[in-house]
């Protein structure tokens, strides 16, 4: 009999961001996070912005499995385009989503205030790195992550493969 504190075996984690992450995955969420935003600012739905929230934080701490965006995406949506998965590094994606996170509370956090218009301008900003992402694969929070590794702010070990892909370009 396993002791209290053990950890769960691995396919029962909750808690936790997969490694790698399959980039076209992370291309439709990223799709998704832009639809509910142009959403809420054209259609003053501001209950999205909890939507939306709730969604960033759950994919930082769990990845796709308690986000419901993350759950239509990977059940659903990924395995019907019949593409090859990409894999890329967790680390960097997993910062990105940290980086959401800010916007959307910050967002959430100002319609709460009863500042929808400056909600509407944060959420514009979210939407268009997460057009970024959606179309062109151009992933911010990913360039950010890779510069402070660069520059030592992130431990080169917390993506030992990210040191690899970047040490080829």
């Amino acid at each position: 009999m396993a002791s209290s504190t053990s950890p769960a075996p691995r396919q029962y984690r909750i808690i936790g961001f997969p490694d790698p992450v399959n980039e076209v995955s992370a291309r439709l969420v990223a799709g998704g996070v832009v639809i509910m935003s142009l959403a809420a600012i054209a259609l003053g739905w501001r209950w999205l912005t909890i939507v939306l929230a709730y969604g960033f934080v759950a994919r930082v701490l769990t990845g796709p499995k308690a986000s419901p965006l993350g759950q239509i995406v990977t059940r659903f949506a990924t395995p019907r385009l019949r593409v090859e998965p990409k894999l890329v590094p967790g680390p960097p994606k997993r910062f990105a989503q940290g980086i959401g996170v800010a916007f959307s509370v910050t967002a959430l956090v100002l319609t709460l205030a009863d500042q929808w218009t400056a909600a509407r301008v944060v959420l514009a900003l979210l939407a268009t790195a997460a057009f970024l992402e959606s179309v062109f694969a151009l992933c911010l929070g990913c360039k950010i992550f890779a510069v402070l590794m660069r520059i030592g702010v992130i431990p080169e070990t917390v993506c030992e493969r990210c040191n690899d892909i970047w040490a080829t370009r």
